[in-house]
């Protein structure tokens, strides 16, 4: 295989890795199967718990139903879903007397397969957490309107009845005909409402409706909108250019600029959202659009679904002007604190740092105020070796041929473990490959990639990596020579302004190039930072926080 040279690897795209248990949702597959492709060298490793992307993606479009794989991985890969037999058994339940519909929603939402539900991006809301969504709404129920663009089984429905929406008030839509039938059939029973009136509840796309269409006007939207959901690029290109969300096209994206396009003037809108739309480049046209408005909370729901381990955040707000002097709560369904809307405004990316108290946002708005530059265009990156077969490439032993690579996992603040991995020296053997040239580079700074630590080691010994660490080169010119640069990089003053800003578990280049290098106040050969925050004006706390010197 010829080596492929790495053009753009280190754009904010999210999914360059994933888990163990997303990769088991992606494959529709169990964790365990994922396990064992991974040590038979079906699928990359990407550091402890994760895979890369690029060997699952080839490996389910190229390898799975070609090559003659085990009994079980065979198995594992169809869509164990039989759509009739679920439904015939909702319609059963649903003739029942006495039906519990919170429990029949998670009857069939648990008779979906995994490969259905991620193409889809189904993640049905638990029942606490949309009531929790709701406790900020303060329209007078009785003559509003309300929807839910995503209904499923009617969680947001029952609970909008339960608060004092008027059955005839409240409008549902979904594609799926049987989550639509469940829904129409509980609002019949907890209303007594009847199901011949329930037009307002429709087998339908929100999404194609709004673009092709023009969509209703609500008083109030609450809905969990599918996470991720496959969408042909036609087809996200053009709803995009017709909601106008500039680069965001993911489906959360697409729903919520769709859902603001339906929201009355003084309307109120509650979305749960994955974490990385509160966080990733990718979804900054969205943050920043949200600004506009009044913005009144944001909550961590942690991590809710089963199956999935990416975080679960809400954002509720108004459709009214942005209030300078208004709050945002923010914080989790137990405690809170108030946050300024300009405080995320002047966040890198407009990130939604909403684990961050006012106390943060005030240093870290100091911080950014001061004169300083980044790293963006200036510096080349470079990604490790990505073998595409680690158990054909890589030896625990050193031999004639091969020589040592170095992982993620060997590098940690000033120091380097000795190589625990040997490939041979043929690049063209790989699947991608940075340029020969940067891993030679007389200079170079290496570092983690699956980490929520910036962890940085000045090379300067020609040292190849694998693709759990990257590496960058700084331009000629820039201010700090290398070394001072690593040790910027990995001090716990830098890693502090990392987790207060990006709160990640990868680090993305994207990110550290919106890190603040005040190279007026840094010696050119060498760093220490009780100097560097004399003179910023900022004092490290004992328990290892920052603050502004009074």
């Amino acid at each position: 295989m010829q080596a492929v040279q790495q053009i753009d690897l280190f754009g904010e795209v999210e999914n360059e890795t994933k888990t163990i248990e997303e990769a088991a949702v992606s494959a529709g597959v169990s964790t365990a199967t994922i396990r064992n492709w991974v040590k038979t060298g079906y699928l990359e490793s990407a550091g402890r718990g994760s895979v890369t992307v690029e060997s699952l993606e080839y490996f389910k479009k190229e390898v799975a139903g070609k090559e003659k794989l085990n009994a079980r991985a065979n198995k594992s890969l169809k869509d164990e879903h039989n759509h009739d037999f679920v439904i015939e058994s909702v319609a059963q339940k649903l003739a029942e007397d006495g039906v519990d519909f919170l429990t029949l929603g998670e009857f069939y939402e648990g008779s979906l397969s995994n490969s259905y539900r991620n193409k889809e991006g189904i993640y049905y809301t638990p029942s606490d957490i949309v009531s929790d969504l709701f406790s900020s709404t303060k329209l007078d129920l009785s003559k509003a309107t309300f929807c839910d663009p995503c209904c499923g089984a009617g969680n947001f429905i029952s609970q909008a009845l339960k608060l004092g929406f008027k059955p005839e008030n409240v409008f549902g839509y979904d594609i799926d005909p049987t989550a639509i039938e469940i829904t129409k059939e509980r609002i019949k029973r907890e209303t007594g409402y009847p199901s011949n009136n329930i037009h307002t509840i429709q087998v339908a796309d929100f999404l194609h409706e709004v673009v092709y269409s023009g969509s209703k006007q609500f008083d109030c939207i609450y809905t969990n909108p599918p996470w991720g959901k496959k969408l042909d690029k036609h087809t996200k290109e053009e709803y995009g250019r017709a909601l106008q969300t500039g680069s965001s096209l993911d489906t959360c994206s697409l729903f919520f600029f769709a859902c603001i396009e339906s929201l009355k003037e003084e309307g109120e809108l509650g979305l749960l959202l994955p974490e990385a739309f509160f966080n990733i480049a990718t979804y900054e046209a969205s943050r920043r659009k949200a600004l506009h408005y009044s913005i009144e909370r944001m909550i961590d729901y942690g991590k809710p679904f089963k199956g999935l381990v990416t975080k679960a955040q809400a954002i509720t707000l108004r459709k009214t002007s942005n209030n300078i002097l208004s709050s945002v709560s923010c914080g989790n369904s137990k405690s809170s604190f108030s946050r300024s809307p300009g405080s995320f405004a002047e966040n890198p990316k407009a990130i939604f740092n909403l684990y961050c108290d006012d106390a943060d946002a005030e240093v870290l708005l100091h911080v950014f105020s001061l004169p300083h530059i980044t790293l963006k265009n200036r510096a080349k990156w470079g990604l490790g070796v990505v073998t595409g077969n680690n158990r054909k490439f890589i030896s625990s032993e050193t031999s004639n041929g091969l020589m040592p690579v170095f992982k993620g996992s060997d590098i940690f603040n000033g120091g380097l473990k000795k190589p625990s991995a040997f490939i041979p020296k043929d690049l063209s053997l790989y699947q991608q490959v940075a340029p020969r040239e940067l891993y030679e580079a007389q200079e170079k700074l290496i570092y983690k990639f699956i980490s929520s630590k910036l962890s940085f080691f000045h090379d300067t010994e020609q040292r190849f990596i694998l693709n759990s660490a990257n590496l960058l080169i700084s331009a000629p010119d820039f201010p700090l020579t290398p070394k001072a640069l690593a040790d910027l990089l990995s001090s716990d003053f830098m890693n502090w302004i990392f987790l207060k800003l990006f709160n990640t578990h990868k680090i993305l280049r994207g990110d550290i190039e919106c890190l603040p290098i005040h190279s007026e106040y840094i010696a050119p050969t060498y760093f220490r930072e009780n100097e560097l925050l004399e003179q910023l004006g900022i004092e490290k706390k004992p328990n290892g926080t920052f603050r502004i010197k009074r």
